[in-house]
């Protein structure tokens, strides 16, 4: 079965090991028929602690690694600006 892959933005470090990343989903409502955004957070596995919120990153389905976390970061795709 292929694993799935998401692209979203870290929202948070502060833990080890770990970074929390913001997905964005849009679709047309079925009822109202307009578009709608709808944000979900996913725990991501980050093994040398190199990601920082405002990365835009790709994280991809992985075996459970704890209670929360079962995604893993693939690659980052643009980085925070610095200032």
């Amino acid at each position: 079965m292929p694993k799935r892959v998401m692209q979203g933005s870290v929202v948070s470090n502060k833990q080890n090991k770990t970074v929390v990343v913001r997905v964005e989903r849009r679709f047309t409502h079925p009822v109202l028929k307009k578009t709608v955004r709808s944000t979900t957070k996913y725990y991501a596995h980050d093994e040398q602690n190199e990601f920082h919120p405002g990365d835009v990153v790709m994280i991809e389905e992985c075996r459970p690694l704890s209670k929360t976390k079962a995604w893993r970061v693939v690659k980052v795709l643009e980085k925070a600006r610095e200032e």
